[in-house]
């Protein structure tokens, strides 16, 4: 006669397929893949950071006014409505307490409003300059750019590196803007055709797809 009992299961194996299958990796806003090494996305959530840990990320560029207080008090009261302030700690904790992660956050105003002082393109173009050559050295990849939506200055920051880095047409640059940021902006699109910014290429740190 047959011994119809059944196995016992393991517990523990069974725990981790239950926290396996509970854990889900949440992609930030706009995330999406520019190269390889290098990822493009809005600000992240909480719910994201498990997502982000497996990318292995060595570098994270912020490109925005958060952090930049004494920049932005005006419209920082604002926002705080929204708890943007808190959000933007908790997420410089994680970075700090959970990760080997180079965080760079670049001052970087909204774009939507033409730029009427000199101080205002000198800040843009310095922080654009700073980005370009981090993407520039392949010791710092896999790099994650963002921006609060992940649409018209992470946007900007792409196109300027499709342009001087990659050699891509202008027609090319403005579709995969326009793709990410809903639309147009007039004046993120005249700074990536217009401004040249000076770069140094190490050629023994360059990425595959740099063509410069």
């Amino acid at each position: 006669m047959q011994d119809q009992t059944k196995p016992q299961s393991d517990p523990d194996h069974s725990k981790e397929m239950s926290h396996s299958k509970s854990l889900k990796l949440v992609p930030p806003l706009n995330f999406s893949l520019v190269e390889n090494g290098i990822y493009r996305s809005g600000f992240p959530m909480p719910i994201n950071y498990p997502f982000l840990q497996q990318l292995n990320l060595k570098t994270i560029i912020y490109l925005g006014d958060l952090g930049h207080e004494e920049r932005k008090s005006g419209k920082l009261k604002k926002k705080d409505k929204h708890g943007t302030t808190e959000i933007m700690n908790n997420y410089l904790d994680w970075i700090k307490n959970d990760t080997d992660i180079q965080f760079h956050n670049l001052l970087f105003e909204s774009s939507q409003e033409p730029f009427n002082k000199p101080q205002d393109i000198e800040q843009a173009t310095k922080s654009l300059t700073i980005a370009l050559q981090l993407i520039l050295n392949k010791q710092n990849h896999p790099i994650l750019i963002h921006s609060n939506k992940g649409k018209h200055r992470t946007g900007v920051l792409i196109g300027l590196m499709r342009k001087v880095l990659q050699g891509w047409c202008l027609s090319g640059i403005f579709e995969e803007y326009e793709k990410f940021a809903m639309g147009k902006s007039e004046y993120d699109l005249e700074l990536i055709e217009l401004w040249q910014p000076e770069l140094y290429v190490d050629d023994n740190n360059k990425p595959d797809f740099v063509r410069t």
